[in-house]
């Protein structure tokens, strides 16, 4: 149920009134009552939701500017929405609107939009990928301008020979720092850096497999990575479709200046599944995932992962041997993945679910927080929803994030945003914004591990796909 009624976050501008209907059935898509935006962000167009919709009129007032529109669908026009934006910022542009229903019944409706002085990135990284197990070749990585809705291919299957892709992911938002993988056959690792793209082989014979998730160190020297033998299953009751598991996962660093892969004792135990590692903001930390071992499928009720730390040194590349427990699982009696550090070096995001490693299947699964410097978790019921929400990333200046959440329909996956303030405390998400106020109703294809960027990145498909058949990819031992 959606209340109609905006949450305030400060006073409108030209509020007026009136009254405030509390009819779901003339609710907006996508919901962008009482969200809060960055100040350049593209336009929120949206539409009514309500059936047998006769006329419908919309304002939208700040300072001395107002703005109308006459029907079901609200699209602005670009520079409109900029000027309205720059008028607004640190302010509360004000919604209202007159709608005519069927046998003459009418219903007006306000609301509000806080337009936070907080600027975001402007670029964002995803995978577009029908919600399946079956299809895994007709895969796309997009790069999308959040300030309007200008987008294009970073790889895809035609300029690969239909292999799978996986991951684009940032370092602490940099466009000059990123990386993806392209799998199968001419595949590897295509490391951005410092404006050179590389293709890499990141496996060595003491590895279980190549490497699957992992991040790239603040420097750009190094990366970690898990590796991992990956497992699906098929549930046989209730409402559960599918679990994909480990059989065995390690750790390992890669030196991108000597194409050197190593993996360390203490992170490649035989008895203990490692995965999911990212770098702390300073470097001088990995946090990944844990779990002790466990007869699978049989015990996977059971797996658990806690959220561990162990000490790194940029000088020497390697890791310390004393590994600390920051989230217990079975304290907390959950199973923890995806930790992403935000950039100023204050907080931990991750994914806590029930059980397992692969939460895009678990409704239950939802987002959490932790304070660094305190160690207080921090509950995050503003951003979850009844769905799958995982999938982070912060942005530079680590007052927003972008996730994935599965809230609606239960299937497909959007990105969303949410405002983070220096306490932890959190705004209403809103959906990226489409130039179409019926996107969402109309794809077939989920938005995956969306990750942001401070600018594009000096690459796209046919640049990738001439590598995939051209280029060999550099071998690491």
């Amino acid at each position: 149920m959606i209340a109609v009624s905006g949450l305030c976050l400060c006073a409108a501008c030209g509020t007026k009134s009136v009254e405030v209907a509390t009819n779901t059935d003339t609710a907006i898509y996508p919901d962008y009552m009482g969200v809060t935006v960055p100040s350049n962000i593209a336009p929120l167009n949206f539409h009514y939701t309500a059936e047998g919709i006769r006329k419908a009129l919309t304002t939208v007032s700040c300072n001395d500017a107002s703005h109308q529109f006459d029907g079901r669908e609200v699209v602005w026009d670009l520079q409109q929405w900029k000027d309205l934006l720059a008028s607004a910022e640190g302010d509360t542009p004000f919604f209202s609107s007159e709608i005519s229903l069927k046998k003459g019944r009418k219903v007006a409706l306000e609301w509000e939009v806080y337009v936070s002085a907080d600027r975001i990135d402007p670029y964002l990284s995803y995978r577009l990928i029908e919600p399946g197990y079956e299809v895994w070749h007709e895969v796309e990585i997009r790069e999308r301008c959040l300030e309007d809705f200008g987008e294009r291919v970073l790889s895809d299957w035609r300029h690969t020979g239909n292999s799978c892709m996986n991951c684009h992911i940032h370092s602490q938002a940099r466009a000059d720092l990123s990386m993806f993988y392209v799998r199968g056959r001419n595949g590897g690792a295509f490391l951005n850096r410092n404006g050179e793209l590389r293709k890499l082989s990141l496996k060595a014979k003491d590895m279980v497999s190549g490497t699957v998730y992992g991040e790239i160190h603040p420097s750009g020297r190094y990366g970690v990575f898990s590796s991992n033998i990956i497992i699906p299953g098929f549930h046989t009751q209730g409402s559960r479709r599918l679990e994909v598991y480990d059989t065995e996962s390690d750790l390992a660093i890669a030196d991108f200046d000597k194409n050197e892969m190593t993996v360390p004792p203490a992170l490649a135990r035989k008895d203990v599944l490692e995965t999911f590692p990212v770098f702390s903001a300073d470097g001088r930390s990995i946090y990944y995932c844990a779990a002790d071992t466990l007869p699978l499928p049989r015990d996977i009720e059971r797996l658990r992962y806690s959220l561990m730390k162990v000490s790194f040194d940029e000088a020497t590349g390697r890791t310390g041997r004393e590994v600390e427990v920051i989230w217990d699982a079975e304290e907390h009696e959950g199973s923890v993945c995806h930790p992403k550090c935000s950039p100023d070096g204050k907080w931990i995001m991750y994914t806590v679910a029930d059980y397992g490693t692969f939460p895009i299947w678990h409704t239950e699964c939802q987002l959490e927080m932790m304070n660094l410097q305190t160690g207080e978790t921090v509950r995050m019921d503003a951003a979850n929803s009844d769905r799958s929400d995982t999938y982070h990333s912060w942005s530079s200046d680590s007052r927003w994030f972008v996730f994935a959440s599965k809230r609606g329909d239960g299937k497909y996956g959007k990105p969303y945003f949410c405002h983070v303030d220096a306490h932890g405390r959190l705004t209403k998400p809103f959906v990226l914004p489409q130039e179409d106020p019926w996107h969402y109703e109309n794809t077939l294809r989920s938005f995956n591990i969306p990750d942001l960027s401070d600018g594009p990145v000096n690459f796209d498909a046919e640049t990738i796909g001439r590598m995939v058949r051209e280029t060999e990819a550099e071998i690491f031992q």
